[in-house]
């Protein structure tokens, strides 16, 4: 049965909008992309001290179940490059789901909900552009509701010239 997922990217190393169209296309061997949102230009959260990311979110309807698409990000973030040495550091390309059909999962490799979902502007404005509508499954909010409720702050900037 397939489910649509929802996922973020980013890139903050080499030719970042080069970088998220490979991984879009990527994803097409995960299951169908059905939408892509614009690209943002967004400020770093955490680690602070790297360049800007270009972020979009993109939604995929798969087979594939949750463990198993996991497992294909994280071979499509190795096969471009990604090397995991600063936590939340630089890297060429970060693929985190976001939602999962109505799927709650918790385990030590794989949480969905994205944990810090509800918190980023970087994830909730490209996301809020595709699918506005779709709903959390534990806070029962729409994306658009989480959106807007967020406090003043991140810098999220539209790409102009993205999809």
């Amino acid at each position: 049965m397939r489910k649509i997922t929802y996922l973020s990217l980013g890139s903050n190393v080499g030719d970042r909008r080069a970088n998220l169209q490979q991984a879009i296309e990527r994803l097409s061997e995960l299951g169908e992309v059905t939408a892509v949102s614009s690209y943002y230009e967004t400020e770093p959260v955490d680690f602070l001290a790297q360049p800007w990311f270009l972020n979009c979110a993109v939604a995929v309807a798969t087979d594939k179940m949750p463990r198993q698409f996991l497992a294909a990000l994280q071979r499509i973030e190795r096969e471009m490059g990604r090397k995991r040495i600063q936590p939340k550091g630089p890297r060429a390309i970060d693929l985190d789901i976001l939602l999962f059909g109505s799927s709650v999962v918790e385990t030590a490799q794989l949480t969905i909900p994205h944990p810090a979902l509800h918190e980023r502007r970087f994830v909730l404005v490209p996301l809020a552009e595709i699918a506005p509508d779709a709903r959390h499954p534990v806070f029962k909010r729409t994306v658009r509701e989480l959106r807007d409720a967020l406090p003043p702050g991140q810098q999220v900037r539209k790409v102009a010239g993205s999809r």
